[in-house]
């Protein structure tokens, strides 16, 4: 421990006087062993998110997931349900306002000792946060920390819905790719085996190694990767839980965001046994 004093008293007493001498500094230290190449790459990262715009990581109104004042317990059930978020915009009734957060949590108790008619969605609508698209990163995440807030509404110049943030947006501009229940490690095959009907594949799996796998013919001619096969299936970047079919293979997505697609589930299709009917007489 004591050794490491020398190295970074000297780091302080060469004073970088802007940014580029500052990365400057910290790469050598990582050259030398004072800091590991992960705590050098958040520190760049924490760097350059200073300087970037919620603009540059919200998710987009055409691929948020949310619902609608005027729904029903049967309708809200669903969208949780398929989309496996924990927190939803709620849309006025012209379906272009945001009048507030649904946080899935909170109908819970439906599910025990609750009347699904008494659910009414005015009642469990919480505030809103809003902010402009040309907030700095930085800024909003020290108020996602003080606010205790988790996710945000981000308007337009006119003050009209852009698109939404949440914290984890933010982080994972520091601290990479945060992975959930579904992902594979990296140490792992690039398909992992559920059951003998599903499997969850990496988006990034090179398209000659998921035929050998499905023996399945697709072409890497266009594509290179089984997610480019999938994205161009649907003709636009789909949310989680969308689905796409071809070559017998139901492809549902795990997890995406507003740039590209993560991870899939993969599902053959059983084709349907014909039935014979006796000839008649």
């Amino acid at each position: 421990m004591f050794s490491i004093i020398p190295s970074i008293t000297s780091l302080i007493t060469r004073e970088p006087k802007t940014r580029a001498q500052l990365t400057e500094v910290l790469r050598d230290a990582e050259d030398r062993d004072v800091l590991s190449s992960d705590m050098l790459g958040m520190i760049e990262n924490i760097l350059q998110v200073s300087e970037m715009q919620v603009r540059e990581v919200m998710v987009p109104k055409a691929q948020m997931v949310s619902v609608n004042k005027n729904m029903t317990l049967d309708n809200v059930l669903p969208v949780i349900i398929d989309s496996g978020h924990s927190r939803f915009p709620v849309m006025a009734h012209n379906g272009k306002d945001v009048v507030g957060i649904l946080l899935a949590k909170d109908i819970l108790k439906f599910f025990y000792k609750r009347d699904p008619s008494e659910f009414k969605m005015e009642a469990y609508i919480r505030p809103a946060v809003f902010l402009p698209q040309s907030k700095r990163l930085d800024i909003l995440l020290r108020e996602f920390r003080v606010n205790r807030n988790h996710i945000a509404m981000v308007l337009d110049e006119y003050g009209h819905v852009a698109g939404l943030v949440t914290i984890e947006d933010v982080l994972e501009q520091i601290v990479g790719e945060i992975e959930d229940e579904y992902d594979i490690d990296e140490e792992d095959t690039h398909i992992k085996k559920l059951n003998d009907d599903a499997y969850i594949v990496k988006a990034s799996t090179i398209i000659d190694e998921f035929n050998d796998y499905f023996h399945t013919t697709f072409s890497d001619e266009e594509f290179d990767t089984i997610g480019g096969i999938v994205l161009h299936g649907f003709g636009y970047l789909p949310k989680r839980g969308e689905t796409y079919k071809t070559q017998n293979l139901r492809f549902k997505i795990l997890h995406s965001d507003n740039r590209r697609i993560y991870l899939l589930e993969v599902k053959p299709i059983k084709k349907k046994k014909s039935v014979k009917t006796e000839a008649a007489r």
